[in-house]
């Protein structure tokens, strides 16, 4: 397949379809019956944080989680009226900045609490917070103990407003798992303690585990982004990437001659072996060596060799690829899951290591 690029020296072209995230969102907005936030951590997950929340608030999504405060400062300037959580909690001198950019601070311990209350008294108004429960995570969470310290305290809360209280399930991609049960009682007995407060349980998958599990705000991230929240089982969402490459040598490989670093793929045949500007750099990972598939129009080609830095090899032999024509590595018929389960990791992990030597382009918006 021969594209032409738009610019001068692209070695790879990273397609984002803004529609397809847009009716993500939408599709399971539709089936919550409570709000529908955006979750663009991590840069929106490597697609870009800015260009995916502006298509998401156009679409009617009102809320957005960041992981860090600097994520959250640089979407307020492109959503100035959004409201904006941060999970990673505010710490230290950072109150301050949460305060001046209106952004709302997940809070996880009762330090965190009582910095964001003598922030509240700073500003002389009440500030708003979300509150993380712990129920079997045992990562950033109020513990089991603190919430009954606030139970048994309610000034310790005193110039909060309480907007949400939330948890994160562990294993929802998995229905069968005892330990979603296990937190849904875990967070219904907790939230005895915060009558009244709207509560958020479930993250992408979480919202495919049935009608128990939807509360007043669900958070997906990576079914917005085509990643699919029901594994096992046909994936539900739009796919949104596609990373195309363009060939830029051919070599003729004869049997037994080796391709790349340490010799670690042979030819048995002869050979018509693809480079193309895409490695570890880039984000395609190098325990993809000799196991990724790319695709040659609708033809699918191996992976051979050890994926280098800044090339990888593929077996171009059963097509009629020439240099200059594109080999698409990520795809709706190979897509960040299936490249995911080579690379022995998942599609969260693939679609975060993109890199920034893409040219990237924007659509569908």
């Amino acid at each position: 397949m021969s594209l032409a690029t738009n610019e001068p020296g692209v070695s790879a072209r990273l397609d984002i379809d803004l529609g397809a995230v847009a009716a993500n969102w939408r599709q399971l907005d539709a089936m919550h019956p409570g709000e529908t936030a955006g979750v663009v951590k991590a840069d929106a997950y490597g697609l870009g944080a800015v260009p995916v929340a502006q298509a998401l608030a156009a679409a009617g999504c009102g809320i957005f989680f960041a992981a860090h405060l600097a994520e959250a400062v640089a979407l307020r300037a492109a959503l100035p009226q959004a409201r904006i959580a941060v999970l990673n909690g505010v710490f230290g001198h950072d109150a301050a900045v949460f305060r001046a950019h209106g952004l709302i601070p997940v809070l996880s311990t009762l330090a965190e609490i009582a910095q964001w209350r003598a922030q509240a008294r700073a500003a002389g108004r009440v500030l708003p917070c979300f509150l993380h429960l712990e129920t079997g995570m045992n990562r950033l969470a109020l513990p089991v103990a603190d919430c009954a310290v606030l139970a048994a305290d309610p000034t310790l809360l005193e110039g909060l407003r309480v907007d949400v209280v939330m948890t994160h399930l562990l294993a929802a991609e998995v229905p069968e798992d005892a330990n979603n049960a296990r937190q849904l009682a875990l967070f219904s007995t907790l939230l005895r303690s915060f009558p009244g407060v709207k509560t958020s349980l479930a993250n992408s998958s979480g919202m495919f585990l049935g009608a128990a599990f939807h509360t007043d705000l669900a958070r997906p991230g990576a079914a917005l982004y085509g990643l699919n929240p029901t594994p096992g089982a046909p994936n539900p969402m739009r796919p949104v990437v596609t990373l195309r490459a363009p060939i830029l040598q051919i070599r003729e490989v004869g049997p037994g001659e080796s391709v790349g670093y340490n010799g670690v793929w042979r030819a048995a045949r002869n050979s018509r072996i693809a480079t193309v500007g895409v490695g570890y750099a880039d984000g395609y990972h190098r325990s993809l060596t000799n196991s990724a598939t790319a695709c040659f129009d609708d033809t699918p080609v191996p992976l051979v060799g050890r994926v280098s830095m800044d090339l990888s090899t593929f077996d171009v032999t059963d097509t009629q690829a020439r240099p200059g024509d594109w080999l698409t590595l990520l795809g709706p018929r190979h897509d960040a899951d299936a490249l995911a389960a080579q690379a022995q990791t998942n599609g969260y992990e693939i679609l975060t290591s993109l890199g920034q030597r893409y040219q990237r382009r924007y659509f569908g918006a």
